[in-house]
């Protein structure tokens, strides 16, 4: 039985690798969302444009607008004279934000009263302008802290000290790249044994297959075996990328890492056998795939928390393995977690595979007869 199924195995990856596409598909696009998802999906936002609007000639206002020309986070890009420039420049996205200082800023503050800064944001993007809004009261709150010292002023009786645990410099990167290595494996398992046996029917081999010594789990195990070492290849490959070039931290213990990819090869391999055994051609087995992958990525946590979805939806995401798997990847690299802390994310992919795998062989052995 072995034997059969290891032949079977290198004969999928004759046939993988013979084929120049399934060659390109297996190792290029992997690598270049790599680096576009990356570099292009962050958080962070560096040189905001942003417009000054100052009524105020005196020292105090050149104090705070100085903090704000140092800081790498923002580019000044305009100053304007009157409330009526302020709408164009916003309307037209040139800037995201205009600081307005009143006429009173500086005398104000040496009267020891409140003086007020008005920060006009572009809102069309919400999560851009809380971004940028965060950035601007670090730069308020480091001005006014400077200001009460140099003033000999009492200090507040409460001081806020923030300091971030698992990722201190706050990189988005480091959030995001485990979180694609999740993604990429998913990507490439499910289109390797979801293609598998769509492109036997497809090319006429199929009836071959049938009428070999092959039993329909020989078959099975050996359309699943090389999806499963390619993606464990992949993931590899991806997780040396994210250490070695993107610098993320992984903390944690190698074998606990890869205890969750190999249980998520397998709930993945059993989705993508699932997929194969239903299509007849190669297309229905891509349509297939892309039905499957789309809502595993929107409903896993990747970008938006799920605790921030309805109640239907969190209820949903428990089918998807994807969502396991991201919880062991940002936890080994950043956390350090324990085997014992990931083990109630550890039986949900079993469970989720097993099934799979069951419901792909009955699927397999009924559309055989």
């Amino acid at each position: 039985m072995g034997r059969r199924i290891i032949a079977l195995t290198i004969k999928e990856f004759l046939a993988l690798l013979k084929d120049k596409k399934s060659r390109t598909v297996i190792i290029v696009p992997p690598l270049v969302q790599l680096l576009v998802f990356s570099y292009a999906a962050t958080f962070d936002l560096n040189r905001v444009p942003y417009a000054v609007y100052n009524e105020d000639p005196g020292s105090a206002s050149r104090d705070l607008l100085a903090a704000f020309t140092g800081s790498t986070n923002f580019r000044e890009v305009a100053r304007i004279s009157s409330n009526r420039e302020i709408a164009p420049l916003i309307n037209g996205r040139k800037v995201l934000l205009v600081l307005h200082i009143g006429p009173q800023f500086t005398r104000d503050l040496l009267l020891r009263r409140p003086a007020e800064l008005q920060v006009i944001v572009d809102g069309r993007n919400s999560n851009t302008a809380m971004v940028v809004l965060s950035y601007v009261r670090s730069i308020v709150t480091g001005y006014n802290d400077r200001w009460i010292e140099r003033q000999g002023l009492p200090k507040s009786p409460a001081r806020l000290v923030t300091r971030f645990w698992f990722n201190q410099n706050l990189e988005s990167r480091w959030f995001i790249v485990p979180g694609v290595v999740g993604i990429l494996t998913l990507v490439v398992t499910i289109l390797v044994t979801g293609l598998s046996v769509a492109r036997e029917r497809e090319q006429g081999t199929f009836d071959q297959l049938l009428v070999t010594p092959l039993r329909p789990v020989e078959i099975l195990f050996g359309k699943a075996l090389p999806g499963f070492i390619i993606g464990l290849g992949e993931a590899s490959l991806i997780m040396l990328l994210a250490v070695v070039w993107f610098e993320v931290p992984l903390r944690g213990n190698i074998l606990t890492l890869y205890t969750g990819i190999v249980l998520f090869l397998l709930s993945a391999v059993g989705v993508g056998l699932m997929i194969s055994s239903l299509a007849v051609t190669q297309q229905q087995g891509l349509l297939g795939a892309f039905l499957f992958i789309v809502p595993s990525i929107i409903l896993s946590g990747f970008a938006t928390p799920i605790a921030n979805m309805p109640e239907i939806v969190q209820e949903l995401t428990l089918l998807n393995p994807l969502r396991y798997y991201l919880v062991v990847l940002r936890s080994v690299f950043l956390e350090n977690s324990s085997f014992t802390l990931l083990i109630h994310q550890f039986w949900p992919m079993a469970v989720i595979g097993v099934v799979c795998l069951a419901s792909a062989a009955w699927l397999f052995r009924h559309r055989m007869h």
